[in-house]
């Protein structure tokens, strides 16, 4: 009878390991590819949706949107200051933008611009407007940072110019529209 029982003992053992094993391989699955799975639309609406979670943070902010932003860079009013790591910055930027330290280093220079500040969903430069706007300098937040830009279709720009590769930061905002390769 003992040895009956610590046979079914191994083998439910061995069972209950494989279904925690496949479980395990599956959830892992589901996981690494579940932006990857999105469309673009969805994409795009988690992207507003981490924002508008994130805005909670600093809700005296002011924000502009990916196409209110667009439509100051064809009337020339608008600086952006990208407050991401150089790391970051190194793989893209929007059009003629500066560094968080090109800005406070000569920010009087940029008096008649408007100007907007981003990352990668908005979240850092919600932080650096927060703290400019308390001493007085008016900056805006852009509206979900370089990934709802690029999904209302702004370009984005490395070093040799027109670029489809941005920095989003960490897997969880791997939500670039289809046509970009991501690194983090």
């Amino acid at each position: 009878m003992i040895h009956i029982y610590k046979k079914y003992r191994r083998f439910i053992w061995g069972l209950l390991t494989a279904i925690l094993a496949f479980a395990f391989v599956t959830l892992m699955g589901q996981q690494s590819l579940s932006s990857n799975d999105l469309s673009d639309a969805a994409k795009h609406q988690k992207v507003e949706s981490l924002y508008d979670g994130y805005k909670t943070k600093f809700p005296d902010v002011l924000d502009l949107t990916p196409r209110q932003a667009m439509n100051l860079i064809t009337d020339q009013k608008a600086v952006f200051i990208d407050t991401r790591e150089p790391e970051e910055q190194q793989i893209s930027m929007l059009p003629g933008a500066i560094t968080e330290k090109e800005f406070l280093n000569n920010y009087k220079s940029y008096e008649d611009h408007v100007k907007i500040a981003y990352c990668t969903i908005s979240y850092r430069s919600g932080v650096f407007v927060e703290n400019l706007q308390r001493g007085g300098i008016p900056v805006y937040n852009l509206r979900g940072g370089i990934l709802a830009w690029v999904h209302e279709g702004g370009k984005v720009y490395d070093q040799a110019g027109e670029t489809y590769r941005i920095h989003v930061y960490g897997q969880e905002w791997n939500l670039a529209p289809e046509q970009y390769e991501t690194v983090w």
